[in-house]
Parts: C-alpha cells; sequence; structure tokens
C-alpha cells in the first residue's frame, strides 16, 4: 500500500475526553474516529488492524471445528421473555419498537437466538456436538462509556455457543475451546493470563476469562508465579491462617477517637499496626418478610469480596445497609460501628477467617467519637454466626494450590468461556432425542471474544513516548518503507519502488511511504501507528549499495546490504 493512495489522519495531540492511553492513541493514529457518546467509525488504518484480528479468530475457531454463521442484530422481544431476561438484563439493553408497535432490542448478547435455532433445528443425539460461532456488532447501553473501543457501546465480539448431549461433551469442547483461546492470544503477541471466574448474570457453572495484563487493566488478578495458579481476585480463595487464636492479654476498654473513622486513621491514633483492628460492614440481606441485617468483619487493612459474600446462605441479593438502617439497628453512626453488645435477635455477624483468629484487636465502639481496644472473642463479644473466606486476596497470601505466594496483577478481560449447562434451554424448551428415543434437555457453552476490545488491550500492553508498538500479527503493516527525497531522487525513488514491489510480491505487508512529507514528519507517523518494522532508503546510503533497517522497539538503526534487504526482512519477519 502507497501511504500517498491510503487515508493517513494523525494528530499531535489527542482529544481532553480520552483517558486511557489506547484511546489517546487510537485517537492520534487515526485509527477511530467518535461519532457519539461510545460510537466511534474504523476508519481505514483501523479497520486493517480490526481485520487482522478477526482473522486469527476465525482461523483458530475454524480449526477448532466451530462453524461460522451470522445471526441478527436485532432481536425480537419475545425471545428475551421466554428466558425472563427483557426486564432483568437492565437498561444496557436498547429497546426499540417497530411500526406495528412490537417490541425489539438491539443485541447485547445471542443467548437466545442461537439457542431458538438449536431447538428448531436439531432433534437427534446424533446432531450434537456442534459448536456455532459469530463474529458481530453488539450494543449495550453503557451508562458511562469510556476509554476509547474499551468500554464502547457499539463493538464488535466474536461469540460461540456448543450445544451437547451430555456433561461431559460440553467439558471437552470447553477445553478445546480453552486451548483456542490461548492459541488466538499467542498469535496476536499479547502477554494474557487464563483465570478462574464467577458466571456472573450470565448464568452455568464453569468460568475462565482470559486477561491481557496491563497496569490500566480494571481487573485485578492473583496468580502464583512458582504454579499455574491463577484467578480473578473475586474468585480467589484466601485460605484460613494457619496460626491459631492466641489468648487474650489486654482488657477491653474505650478509646477516645473523635475525628477518626477510617481504620488506619485509628490504627495510625494509637500507634498499633491497620492489621489488628476489626471493621464492621453492615449489609442487608432480603426475606420473605422484609430484610436481615449483618455485620460482616474483616481486618482493617482487607477489603470485602462482593460475590464471595453473596454466595453465602442467606445473603444472596444483599446490599449495603443505609445509614438511616444503621442507625436503627445499632443506634450509632457509621465510622463507630462494631460487634460487641449488639442485640443477636436483630444482628447477626459473620466474621472473615482472618478476623477469627485475631485477639486484642480494635473495633467500633457502637457509640459515636469512640472505638474499643483489646477486644476477644469468647469473652467480651459471642463467636460470630458464621466464619467464611469474605475478602479479597491480596499479594503474599499463600496461594490457594499450596504451591507458593500470590501476587496480584492488573488485566483487561479480552475473552470469556462459560459452561452454561441447560440454563437457556431449559428455560426455552431446547431438548433433543437421545438414544432410546427419550427427550433430554441439551447442554450448553458459551464462548466470548471482544474482538475490537482486543486492539485497545494491546495497546495498553505496548505504547512508548513515540506511539503505538503493535504486535506484528496485528500490525496495520508489517513492514514500511522510509525512502529519504522520493520525489526529488531518482536513485531513491527507483530502489523504494523496485524493493516495495519485491516485498509486496514476497506476500509481505508492505507500505510505502511516498508522501512528499519531511523525514521527520514520516518517521514520528510510522512510529505513532505502531508498524513493527521500519526500512529506510536515502542516496548517500544507496550510493554504497546500503539501508537501514530499524524495528519499532530498536534504539538505533542497523545498516543492511540493499541486495539483502528481501531476506533479511523476512527471517525478521519469521522471527517475531
Amino acid at each position: 500500500m502507497r501511504t500517498s493512495q491510503f487515508y493517513l489522519s494523525t494528530l499531535k495531540e489527542a482529544p481532553n475526553e480520552a483517558e486511557l492511553p489506547s484511546h489517546k492513541l487510537m485517537l492520534r493514529a487515526g485509527l477511530i474516529k467518535r461519532l457519539g457518546s461510545g460510537l466511534y467509525t474504523w476508519m481505514p488504518l483501523g479497520l486493517r488492524i480490526l481485520r487482522k484480528v478477526e482473522a486469527v479468530v476465525r482461523e483458530e475457531m475454524n480449526k477448532a471445528g466451530a462453524l461460522e454463521l451470522l445471526m441478527p442484530a436485532v432481536q425480537p422481544a419475545e425471545l428475551w421473555k421466554e428466558t425472563g431476561r427483557w426486564e432483568v438484563f437492565g437498561p444496557q439493553m436498547l429497546k426499540i419498537k417497530d411500526r406495528h408497535d412490537r417490541d425489539f432490542c438491539f443485541g447485547p448478547t445471542h443467548e437466545e437466538v442461537i439457542t431458538d435455532i438449536a431447538r428448531s433445528e436439531i432433534k437427534s443425539y446424533r446432531q450434537l456436538p456442534i459448536n456455532l460461532y459469530q463474529v458481530q456488532t453488539k450494543f449495550r447501553d453503557e451508562i458511562r462509556p469510556r476509554f476509547g473501543v474499551m468500554r464502547a457501546r457499539e463493538f464488535v465480539m466474536k461469540d460461540a455457543y456448543s450445544f451437547h448431549s451430555s456433561f461431559e461433551s460440553l467439558r471437552q469442547t470447553y477445553e478445546v475451546m480453552y486451548r483456542t483461546y490461548s492459541s488466538i492470544f499467542k498469535r496476536l503477541g499479547l502477554t494474557f493470563r487464563a483465570v478462574a471466574a464467577d458466571t456472573g448474570a450470565i448464568g452455568g457453572s464453569g468460568s475462565h476469562e482470559f486477561h491481557v495484563l496491563a497496569d490500566s487493566g480494571e481487573d485485578a488478578l492473583a496468580f502464583c508465579p512458582d504454579s499455574d495458579f491463577a484467578a480473578n481476585v473475586e474468585l480467589a480463595e484466601a485460605l484460613p491462617p494457619a496460626h491459631a487464636r492466641a489468648a487474650a492479654t489486654e482488657n477491653m476498654r474505650e478509646v477516645d477517637t473523635p475525628k477518626q473513622t477510617a481504620c488506619a486513621d485509628v490504627a495510625a491514633l494509637l500507634g498499633i499496626g491497620v492489621e489488628r483492628t476489626v471493621k464492621a460492614i453492615a449489609l442487608m440481606a432480603p426475606r420473605e418478610n422484609g430484610w436481615q441485617f449483618y455485620l460482616a468483619l474483616l481486618r482493617g487493612d482487607h477489603s470485602l469480596n462482593e460475590v464471595k459474600a453473596g454466595k453465602l446462605e442467606g445473603l444472596d441479593g444483599f446490599r449495603f445497609a443505609t445509614d438511616e438502617e444503621i442507625r436503627s439497628h445499632l443506634n450509632c453512626p457509621p465510622g463507630f460501628i462494631g460487634p460487641v453488645g449488639v442485640d443477636a435477635a436483630q444482628v447477626q455477624v459473620i466474621s472473615d477467617r482472618a478476623v477469627a483468629v485475631m485477639s486484642d484487636f480494635v473495633c467500633g465502639a457502637n457509640k459515636p467519637k469512640f472505638h474499643l481496644a483489646g477486644v476477644n472473642f469468647g469473652r467480651d463479644l459471642p463467636e460470630p454466626l458464621l466464619v467464611a473466606d469474605i475478602r479479597n486476596a491480596v499479594a503474599g497470601d499463600p496461594s490457594p494450590d499450596g504451591k507458593g505466594k500470590l501476587e496480584i496483577c492488573r488485566g483487561i478481560e479480552v475473552g470469556h468461556i462459560f459452561q452454561l449447562r441447560t440454563k437457556y434451554a431449559e428455560a426455552m424448551n431446547c431438548t433433543y432425542l437421545d438414544k432410546e428415543g427419550k427427550t433430554q434437555t441439551m447442554e450448553m457453552g458459551c464462548y466470548g471474544i471482544g474482538v475490537s476490545r482486543i486492539v485497545g488491550a494491546a495497546i495498553e500492553q505496548n505504547f512508548d513516548d513515540k506511539g503505538i508498538i503493535f504486535p506484528q500479527a496485528m500490525a496495520p503493516f508489517e513492514v514500511v518503507i522510509v525512502p529519504i527525497g522520493y520525489h526529488r531522487n531518482e536513485l531513491v525513488k527507483t530502489e523504494a519502488d523496485k524493493l516495495y514491489a519485491e516485498l509486496s510480491a514476497a506476500g509481505i505487508d508492505v507500505a510505502l511511504d511516498d508522501r512528499d512529507e519531511r523525514p521527520g514528519v514520516m518517521f514520528a507517523d510510522m512510529e505513532l501507528i505502531g508498524i513493527p518494522h521500519r526500512i529506510t532508503l536515502g542516496e548517500r546510503g544507496l550510493k554504497n549499495g546500503e539501508i537501514e533497517y530499524q524495528g519499532r522497539r530498536d534504539s538505533a538503526a542497523t545498516v543492511w546490504p540493499l541486495a539483502d534487504a528481501q531476506k533479511q526482512i523476512t527471517l525478521k519477519l519469521c522471527a517475531a
């Protein structure tokens, strides 16, 4: 591709609304243009990148035996009402009406549509298993679209759905998809981790997320560098402390904390470590006749894991208590609440594992401007109603597999696979006839990849002060030729055109920057765009039979013989 025949539109500065590096750089490099809130046009340069990502995804899915189809983006409400998700999916669903006043939505996902296809097309166990996928535009009406394509309202997604006659068959396809996803992200040149994850609102039993590792990632991941353990922090188990509770050595006493409400501030006032404090978090859980008030106890330096807490018996659907509810149950404002002296008939106390082995700890006194020190279970307050893992794992915790210590990193979710089991099949009567001619419900799997999100995630992982550093597999061009004085020097023009033709004929995705621009402008644009390999031709070098090569991550250029250019660049591309 000659740049004079291509559309390049680069900016020196990113618009003010851009926050993340990927958002700024995609706008500056001219990969996308903003149309509206969370809506972006993929410009020719950006679309080349997106299509390369799509191609890798398709190749690996096809290799895994999945079959591509394309479902409508607009879906009738009736399907969603069958599963009960029409009302519960929430305001993220863009609902529309046709001219006959019938309800539709712009599909945020396609579980209902694919299940409708399966129940009408699959009749016998002989047709199973089957894995169907699409690359499609989705729409989710994010309350606050941010970060460009990382959290846009309209986005490109690959979603696949498998149907099975048994759970064992589902597990086999799930493992195939796990390996396929790993191959996709390896081919794209991304540093990633597959982590055990919560199934969330989509339902099902088993689930893994695939995260591109980046400091800007929204998700915290717990992993063990000494083993294969990796999980989203929301699922990573915090093991019980190895030590037993120590005997009490202090008497319980009130301490004046006139302005201190946070555990760190209380600890600083008392001259103790924050790990000796206990914070009480007030929760409300629904009951048939109202709400139950809970106090969840955590060590002062730990944080509540809402996913773990929500899985405890009685806490399904919990929410945080309001200030009024706290005052009603404890006769105390937030900031000074604690478990000592509470009415067991009104307040149920649950404790994290780490708190259960503490002694002589500090907690709220249920009295404005006061805390209690020297508090001990069994003496000053009853043993908790329940002891459970309700906190987020932190760096240094023992790995749940017993093979080392956990570390925490951040990741950007780009893929998610689920064992849906029979949730949607049961709701929509998706059945087949088994070998005995009996009607059975299909098992189902779901496998998603955020195709457009991958582009943003790749940039978050690969950039510097000059711009984007695309992995070769998804770069808009593999190689760019930058001729100095192309329009003023016949030797430069001749050799640049010749090299461009040779590389193109060899099947290399090459760009020739034949714009009549200053060398500094051309170098800056190509670095901003992120092309991984650059060949520079100048009159002086050509007279000596030489050209310059520089990789996007290289600090300096290397001189190559002109005659070896194709051979050398081929070796570079193969080595990447």
